[in-house]
């Protein structure tokens, strides 16, 4: 009697064993094609913030891990790529968050030169209303392209928020709580640049490199 019930109990199990099995089956099979595709992703919002032929090597291949950081809006490492033109860096992109989004947080590719001026800013994810904060992204208009060639002192550092509170940036028609977060994680963004530069442009080994010369 013992024996016969236990076999309810292996039976069970083997479908335990064999379901974790099939899982760990179809992880490995779909694993290299999800990372292909995000790795594609990645290049063609790096392509429109660092259009190809303004640099000599491949930002992707050149990238650095950044640890969390506030000013960020960032609760995990995350990579900062950097875009040489004959071993300078000219141009680092890397991931910022706004969390107050008005539905979540929305993520944020913020390309920045190295005079600190923003070479521009892509939206990568978010959960904003369709008709109305939907707005921020590139393809549905031109909204995130006003942080061209911005920096944080043009416009004045009180003027770094959208028009209703007085700033410097439009909102969007029936949403203002989406591009004022926007902004404010833009403005963040500029602040991690300036504080981390010399790491992001990789200022310190340019320089060994040239004392050793």
């Amino acid at each position: 009697m013992f024996t016969a019930m236990l076999r309810p109990g292996a039976v069970l199990g083997g479908f335990a064993l064999l379901a974790t099995a099939a899982l760990a089956i179809t992880y490995e099979l779909t694993r290299a094609p999800i990372e292909a595709a995000e790795r594609a992703a990645l290049a063609r919002s790096l392509h429109t913030l660092i259009p190809p032929g303004g640099y000599d090597n491949d930002p992707l291949d050149d990238a650095i891990t950044l640890a969390a950081d506030p000013l960020l809006g960032t609760r995990s490492a995350t990579s900062a790529y950097r875009a040489r033109t004959g071993g300078e860096t000219r141009i680092v992109a890397f991931n910022a968050v706004a969390p107050d989004g008005y539905n979540g947080a929305i993520r944020l590719l913020v390309a920045v030169r190295r005079d600190g001026r923003l070479a521009g800013v892509r939206v990568v994810s978010h959960r904003e209303t369709p008709g109305l904060g939907d707005a921020i992204e590139a393809e549905r208009s031109p909204w995130s392209r006003g942080f061209e060639g911005k920096s944080l002192s043009d416009p004045p550092p009180d003027t770094w928020t959208v028009k209703k509170d007085g700033g410097a940036f439009d909102q969007l028609t029936g949403a203002t709580i989406t591009p004022r977060a926007v902004v404010e994680a833009v403005r963040r963004a500029l602040e991690y640049y300036h504080a981390h530069r010399d790491e992001l442009l990789d200022e310190d080994t340019a320089r060994d490199t040239s004392s050793n010369r």
